[in-house]
């Protein structure tokens, strides 16, 4: 697979998570603090009560993660715009892997496994995405 291809899919799969999670957050919090990540799972009730506040500012900055991302997605053979969101996206994805890890005692074993395996991916993503594109490829710069 090309850099860019490569840029598309990870970015596309970042800005889906994003908007997943941030317009049920910010539009139904209580029912996210409650049900996310959904499919008959529950991960947030174990980590502290419900707080309409947290829980919307976390919807607001997931959607303004996916607004960041489906900018990029316009650039995305633009190395410095690509390598800007990868590197927001690895910021906020190892702080928030680093924390549930610390917090897996909370859940079953097998929501802790799919807590490491969803939230290491999106760390990966994150990663792919500080990768500079192969050399002698068109590099846009609008």
């Amino acid at each position: 697979m090309n850099t860019t291809k490569l840029r598309y899919a990870s970015l596309g799969l970042l800005a889906v998570s994003a908007l997943y999670t941030g317009i049920w957050a910010y539009f139904s919090p209580e029912g996210w603090h409650a049900n996310f990540p959904g499919f008959g799972r529950s991960w947030l009730p174990q980590l502290g009560p419900y707080n309409e506040h947290l829980a919307k500012d976390a919807g607001a900055m997931f959607l303004a993660m996916a607004v960041l991302t489906i900018i990029t997605l316009r650039y995305v053979r633009n190395d410095r715009v690509v390598r800007t969101t990868g590197a927001v996206w690895l910021v906020f994805n190892l702080l928030h892997l680093i924390y549930h890890m610390q917090h897996l005692h909370m859940y079953e074993p097998s929501d802790q496994i799919l807590n490491v395996v969803a939230l290491s991916s999106l760390a990966v993503l994150s990663a792919v995405l500080l990768v500079p594109s192969l050399p002698g490829r068109r590099h846009d710069t609008r």
